[in-house]
């Protein structure tokens, strides 16, 4: 079964809630919006990492936006009636940012960003447990936000193994 999408809600390019929640308009891209989510999601991170933002900094930032994001998506599902529309891709923002959080202060390295994209997109999309668990079983805001973050949170989980075992020194 198909998912419902915003494409045809429309109050769409009136609301600012569609235009965060689809990161300014990138999950209407196609195919695969969640994927053009990531890309965008890692070249901001980069351009965060590269700005020198600390990890303090980043981790507000994905709190901040994670915490808007359940209220905006909460009243978006009110509105229109659809549960994690297609569309919505804020959540692969932030579930990337989540994901390269091993890299702060560490590496700037575009093979480690790579692996940090491909890393997420893997659990984003398997949906090992308990992502999927969490994406079949809770509703509303948190519900389309948790499965990312917690596909994000593996991601990383997995590249500070690599790096503490010195498997990825050669790509720093």
């Amino acid at each position: 079964m198909a998912k419902q999408s915003l494409r045809t809600w429309e109050n769409r390019t009136r609301s600012i809630s569609f235009w965060w929640l689809t990161a300014g308009g990138v999950g209407m891209l196609r195919p695969a919006p969640g994927t053009w989510g990531s890309l965008l999601g890692i070249l901001l991170a980069y351009a965060m990492i590269f700005l020198g933002l600390p990890f303090t900094a980043i981790v507000g930032l994905t709190a901040v936006v994670n915490t808007v994001s359940v209220h905006l998506i909460n009243n978006m599902e009110r509105a229109t009636g659809i549960h994690d529309a297609p569309e919505i891709v804020i959540d692969e923002v932030a579930g990337q940012w989540l994901a390269i959080l091993p890299l702060v202060s560490l590496s700037s390295s575009p093979i480690l960003f790579g692996l940090a994209f491909i890393l997420f997109r893997l659990f984003d999309i398997l949906k090992p447990w308990p992502i999927g668990w969490l994406d079949r079983k809770v509703d509303g805001g948190i519900g389309v936000m948790v499965d990312d973050l917690v596909a994000g949170t593996f991601a990383a989980i997995v590249i500070w193994l690599l790096l503490m075992f010195d498997l990825l020194g050669w790509a720093i």
